[in-house]
């Protein structure tokens, strides 16, 4: 009776219930129904055990780097740097929505914060050009899902604090699917900037204006360096690399380029205590989802039904993709990795598939799910952003997705692609 948890999360779900609670509600009433008051309260207790870790600390922190360097305009500063590199092209906005949440990603590693901190300057910005606003909020939720495959990433760090994995291999393994996504992004703007005319967003900038652009946004472009430098390097851990970059983020903003001031701080720490907030209990709550997923003997149910399907690995990562894809549509990346990847990791290792090859699939599908309706988190931001309906801007990014889906698929059955970075770095097999 106990698997029943699952259809019940479900059906809880579709009333529109918040995930957090279902995720609590659904296993306690069958665990109380089953006179399992010990396991229940297992269950509760393990809400805070989720949260209580020090890998997990990560993760506000980096949500604080993001808003403080959003907050000191570090973020017009990457804008600038991208409009001088690509606003001269036909579609240029475009193009400089997507190099820009590219440059981002490096900085928070949110989707959410992208689409926030750059559909905010961004789509009222295409609007006045003559894009139309459904195509400004596609294109900036779609290329906002880049920010956590690009390190430093949030849900990278959830998954091998699940997994036991090297976050400094999974961070590695994200830059090329991440450059990937942003590169077919705009393959599709300029095959669309080419059709419908797009306008141009500016005139072409000489070199040394490119040189001053880059000048401005050498501060904020070191970020990723400093993480990942020393993260490699073994300066820091990634809870203290995040550490370090929300100080060189407040050193930037508040002494260097002096675009924040201090009584601009209580704000910002609130903007990213909520946000953190969000994030951990829903790592709480999956931690304890977790337990009763164990308890209902579901991984070996799965692992046993998958292989029953088929003996053949790339036929079942085909499979293994299109299960992550619908599941990305009803649950974010953060629980459902929580969820499955202790069913799916060890099926999929144990038929001699790399784990962390594994965790990037994993990550990356994830992560475009995002991106699709009818759940997606940063449709609902970028409808929040725009002022457009959800299923409108849905319609609109179908271009957009079907491009990060083929490179969903590329990263799977050409594991150079992701494993070749941390291979000649030494962080994998």
């Amino acid at each position: 009776m106990l698997i029943g948890f699952l259809p019940l999360f479900l059906f809880f779900l579709f009333l529109g219930l918040p995930v957090f609670f279902g995720m609590l509600a659904a296993p306690g009433i069958l665990l109380w129904l089953n006179g399992q008051e010990r396991d229940l309260t297992l269950l509760y207790r393990n809400l805070y055990n989720g949260m209580d870790s020090f890998p997990l600390m990560a993760i506000p922190f980096f949500m604080l780097a993001g808003e403080v360097m959003n907050r000191g305009g570090i973020t017009m500063r990457l804008v600038e740097f991208a409009q001088a590199l690509m606003g001269h092209f036909r579609g240029g906005l475009a193009h400089v929505n997507v190099l820009s949440s590219m440059l981002f990603a490096g900085l928070s590693g949110s989707a959410v914060a992208d689409t926030s901190a750059l559909g905010s300057m961004l789509i009222p910005a295409m609007e006045e050009q003559g894009y139309t606003r459904r195509f400004a909020a596609a294109i900036t939720a779609a290329s906002s899902v880049i920010g956590p495959i690009i390190p430093p990433s949030g849900i990278m760090i959830i998954y091998a604090y699940v997994m036991g994995e090297s976050v400094a291999a999974l961070f590695l393994a994200g830059i090329v699917p991440g450059i990937l996504v942003g590169v077919g992004l705009m393959l599709v703007v300029k095959l669309m900037a080419d059709r419908y005319d797009f306008p141009v967003a500016s005139r072409k900038y000489s070199w040394p204006e490119r040189g001053q652009a880059s000048l401005k946004a050498f501060f904020p472009l070191m970020t990723p360096v400093i993480i990942l430098g020393g993260i490699l390097g073994g300066v820091f851990t990634p809870t203290e690399a995040a550490a370090v970059a929300v100080l060189y983020a407040l050193v930037i903003s508040l002494f260097v380029l002096r675009t924040m001031r201090w009584s601009e701080l209580p704000d910002v720490l609130g903007r990213a205590a909520l946000t953190s907030a969000v994030v951990l209990l829903l790592v709480g709550a999956a931690m304890s989802f977790k337990t009763v997923v164990s308890l209902s003997h579901a991984p070996q149910m799965m692992a046993d039904w998958i292989l029953t399907l088929t003996a053949n690995p790339l036929l079942l990562l085909l499979l293994i993709n299109l299960l992550l894809f619908v599941v990305g549509m009803f649950l974010d990346a953060g629980p459902a990795i929580i969820i499955l990847a202790p069913i799916l990791g060890p099926v999929f290792t144990s038929m001699g598939v790399d784990s962390v090859h594994f965790a990037i699939i994993m990550c990356v599908n994830l992560t475009v799910g995002l991106a699709t309706p009818p759940m997606g988190l940063v449709l609902f931001v970028a409808a929040a952003v725009s002022g457009e309906r959800v299923m409108t801007i849905a319609r609109a990014i179908l271009p957009f997705l079907a491009v990060e889906i083929a490179v969903i698929f590329l990263i799977t059955y050409f594991p150079a692609i992701s494993m070749t970075i941390p291979r000649l770095t030494g962080f994998a097999d």
